[in-house]
């Protein structure tokens, strides 16, 4: 009797230990997914969502979170078909709409980012950052007077956010507006202590021949990240339009460190050491600019004279001649070709070029030092 017992005990634990424990719900995969997404998990909670849909599809809210995971883990192309999903279900919904934008916008699809953030700013005409976000995708589409037309009158209460008073500067600057936006930019750039904000600021300033404040806001950039592209070169012109030859030429060696095709400091570089004398040097850094830009102007001009300088008279005076019919009234090639042409036996055409060199010395005489 003990013996049966035993077995029958045995058969009914048997069971027991082999059950395999009810599926999850629907709710607690949501609840597993949100869990997830809360530690950073988001390749677990992607797939918890995913099982919670295929339990309920219709779920707005498992739809929703999947979309928001799948965009924070980059994979914008899904989020993006999620989202419009979820438009299907509920059109009128400006925070999916949002998502959406968002998805497009980080995707760099500004072309449906901007379409979208139309549509959310035109619910929400006082939706600060779906503006801002707007605007910043007009920038992209090359639309800078439409995003400085939308942002202008938001300004009223927004002067001190940072952010808000980089979209706007940069949409200023980039619609010729450089004087209304430098100011704004600058001030962006010191509140977030921001590289991108100087660089652009700096590069601006640049171009605008301020060039001691184009020192200082590059200088600030180089102080936050030194190794940004472009900024070395960016500052090595700077200090050269300063007369500050020794730091110039360290900015450009740093640029050329950083990358070695870097067409404005090989030809700065190479100008500077070609205006020191050491030809040897200059000539590989000329040669190389030339080589990524022959269609630059002062590529050309600077080669040319390096060639007259080496004894390479005819090439030199041939690159001139080119650049002379290109433009006329550009003196220094003139003032080239009339040494180069007395070298190479051709005095006539030496003193014509003399006497274009006068004749426009005269005119830019009289039009004052802008003219130059």
């Amino acid at each position: 009797m003990r013996t049966l017992a035993a077995s029958l005990l045995l058969l009914c634990f048997v069971p027991a230990a082999g059950q395999v424990p009810p599926p999850a719900t629907a709710d607690e995969l949501m609840r597993d997914g949100l869990s997830a997404q809360r530690h950073g998990d988001l390749h677990t909670a992607i797939e918890d969502y995913r099982k919670s849909l295929a339990i309920r599809p219709e779920s707005i809210e498992a739809r929703a979170n999947l979309a928001a995971a799948l965009s924070a883990n980059g994979q914008f192309d899904a989020a993006i078909e999620e989202n419009k999903h979820l438009l299907v279900a509920i059109p009128n919904q400006t925070d999916i709409r949002m998502n959406l934008a968002l998805a497009y916008y980080k995707k760099g699809d500004w072309e449906n980012a901007s379409e979208q953030f139309k549509q959310v700013h035109a619910v929400r005409p006082k939706d600060l950052t779906a503006a801002m976000l707007l605007g910043y995708s007009e920038l992209k589409l090359n639309q800078a007077s439409a995003a400085a037309d939308l942002l202008t009158p938001l300004e009223p209460g927004n002067e001190n956010n940072p952010d808000f008073e980089f979209v706007l500067a940069a949409a200023m600057i980039a619609s010729d507006h450089e004087a209304e936006g430098l100011p704004r930019m600058e001030k962006s750039a010191k509140a977030n202590n921001a590289v991108d904000a100087w660089f652009i600021a700096g590069s601006t300033r640049l171009h605008r021949r301020e060039f001691h404040e184009a020192r200082a806001d590059l200088d600030a950039a180089l102080a936050i990240n030194p190794n940004m592209p472009g900024l070395n070169s960016l500052a090595g012109q700077a200090r050269d339009a300063n007369g500050d030859t020794e730091d110039a030429k360290a900015a450009f060696e740093a640029a050329l460190r950083q990358d070695p095709r870097d067409f404005n400091s090989n030809l700065y570089l190479g100008t500077m050491r070609m205006k020191q004398r050491d030809l040897d040097g200059a000539r590989p850094l000329l040669e190389l600019a030339f080589k990524l830009h022959p269609d630059v102007p002062q590529a050309v001009y600077q080669m040319a004279v390096l060639n007259g300088m080496t004894g390479r008279y005819a090439e030199a005076a041939n690159a001139l001649e080119q650049l002379e019919k290109q433009d006329p009234d550009w003196l220094d090639p003139h003032i080239q070709l009339a040494s180069l042409y007395y070298k190479l036996h051709r005095s006539d055409d030496g003193q014509r070029e003399r006497d274009i060199v006068q004749r426009i010395e005269a005119q830019q005489q009289k039009q004052g030092p802008n003219a130059q």
